[in-house]
């Protein structure tokens, strides 16, 4: 699998268990039912059509990606525009995800760096990743100490032997330490301050889409492990310079036009169509009906879809699993609801303003994208009107929000935000706007880790992939969805004796050994 030009020399390889080179030299090719297109999906069907598993794909949308898809909508004036369900940051350290992407384009020509991602918050200070050295620690220190809301006493006054876990996270050590902690409690009882934590984790916890207080503390240590203490790829992010339908329908071309290096493998899509059910009792050992009634008979799945569908066709399917693992499935639980407001201006923001910005006690706003200084597609809309487009992110919403005044009344305050922050945009003609309303985001909560069902189920030939599936991996967001997809695909082959594919990540514990001894001494406050 391979890594990019800059990849840290300490990143981890997990070699995958040897096998057949190609499942053709078996005494009969296995065939493999992927439910769901996005990330984990594209990835577990992209790892066996790759050995030569015949691979059919069922998704339930009309495109592929699920929550990082891309489609064609048009606004009232009938200009068709790209829309997708919002802004997503490409981290250097999603080894996996790259690796998928790099099966349409090896350089990753389509991934545009951003020179920047500032955080402000309400009295108007602001948090910089420009210019920050790339080795832990000194990229978090040097971050601590030019921030605003971060000063020379506050290091002093913060707990070392409590604070220790966050520069000495070791997965899955760190949930059987944290997991029964939530963030606030913990960066609190580590008297890390209140500033500070609104404007730099409360960013990140709420991307996430939860806020601090119903955040898993050891979720919290491991993301700052990730993106902060545990690699030295930096504290920026990349970003696709295309709608997302521009990084998938390649892929597919990749995987149905004999592209693949073992050019045995076939893969056939079918989109438009959702799973019903999976019937254990009849088929070859699987038999996967779809809400049409048309059935697909199968000696692998991988059951790949978000966790409101993964519950609803575990329910359907009585025979599938045991008890124990059913009540796992049936515990899963959603984040918070978010919105995305995405407007179609008739003019331009001032030229200072960046692409992307994260917000901090602004609420409901998160964050603001421009995203026709990073899409082509938004780019040629504002060119050819001489306007922009515009994002803006609400997450974690309460539970008022499901109704439709709410969401009006969210997007007028969603509004406001804009105007006091880019007062440009106050007498801006509104062209197009676009409202995405969504709950379907795992939920990682304290005490979750320890129920959260596993890539491998009570069935040799069912596996599980997303973003909310437990792997005892280094790995978040879009990479979780990847790293799983990958394993799922890798479980399945080393069943059939077929060699697996590589997987990277960040190293799986700290950097400093200090810090480790340190965080494995007993603490009164943990």
């Amino acid at each position: 699998m391979t890594t990019h030009a800059h990849a840290d020399p300490q990143r981890i390889r997990h070699r995958a268990p040897p096998g057949l080179h190609d499942a053709a030299m078996l005494p009969a090719r296995p065939h493999v039912v992927v439910v769901g297109a996005g990330i984990a999906g594209l990835a577990a069907a992209t790892a066996l059509a790759e050995r030569g598993v015949s691979v059919d794909v069922v998704e339930r949308e009309n495109y592929l990606g699920g929550r990082v898809g891309g489609w064609t909508d048009h606004l009232a004036d009938g200009t068709p525009v790209a829309v997708n369900r919002g802004f997503h940051a490409f981290f250097r350290q999603y080894y996996n995800l790259r690796a998928l992407l790099r099966r349409n384009d090896p350089e990753l020509r389509f991934l545009t760096p951003l020179d920047d991602y500032p955080l402000i918050d309400v009295h108007g200070r602001r948090d910089s990743f420009r210019g920050l050295p790339r080795t832990p620690p000194w990229n978090a220190l040097a971050f601590a100490l030019r921030s605003p809301t971060f000063r020379l006493r506050d290091l002093v006054r913060i707990d070392p032997r409590a604070a220790a876990p966050l520069a000495a996270v070791s997965v899955p050590d760190i949930y059987h330490r944290l997991d029964h902690l939530d963030a606030e409690t913990f960066l609190e009882q580590i008297n890390f301050p209140t500033a500070a934590r609104h404007l730099a984790f409360e960013v990140f916890s709420r991307s996430f889409f939860t806020e601090p207080a119903r955040m898993s503390a050891a979720e919290l240590a491991t993301m700052f492990h990730i993106y902060f203490l545990g690699s030295s790829e930096g504290l920026l992010f990349d970003v696709a310079d295309t709608n997302f339908d521009g990084l998938w329908s390649p892929l597919r071309e990749y995987l149905t036009a004999g592209q693949v290096p073992s050019r045995t493998g076939t893969v056939r899509f079918h989109t438009g169509v959702a799973v019903a059910a999976i019937d254990t009792t009849s088929g070859a050992p699987f038999r996967i009906v779809d809400t049409t009634g048309a059935c697909i008979d199968a000696d692998g799945v991988v059951l790949a879809t978000d966790i409101g569908a993964l519950g609803r066709i575990v329910a359907a399917s009585p025979t599938l699993g045991d008890t124990a693992w059913r009540t796992r499935i049936e515990h899963l639980g959603t984040a918070p609801a978010f919105l995305v407001q995405r407007l179609w201006l008739d003019r331009p923001v001032n030229e200072d303003r960046p692409a992307f910005v994260g917000t901090g006690s602004l609420h409901p706003l998160d964050n603001i994208s421009i995203v026709n200084r990073y899409e082509r597609e938004a780019r040629h809309w504002a060119d050819h009107h001489g306007g922009s487009v515009i994002e803006l992110h609400a997450y974690a919403l309460p539970e008022t929000t499901s109704a439709d005044p709410d969401r009006l009344a969210l997007r007028e305050q969603l509004l406001a935000r804009l105007h006091a922050l880019y007062p440009e945009t106050a007498a801006a003609r509104i062209l197009g706007e676009r409202l995405l309303y969504r709950r379907d985001c795992p939920r990682l909560g304290p005490g979750d880790f320890a129920h959260r069902p596993t890539v491998t189920t009570p069935h040799r030939g069912l596996v599980l992939a997303g973003d909310g599936i437990r792997i005892d991996l280094p790995v978040a967001l879009m990479e979780r969805a990847a790293t799983t997809g990958w394993s799922a695909a890798n479980h399945l082959l080393t069943h059939w004796g077929v060699r697996g594919h590589d997987l990277y990540t960040v190293p799986t514990q700290g950097r400093s050994a200090l810090l480790r001894r340190l965080a494995t001494r007993e603490s009164p406050t943990l």
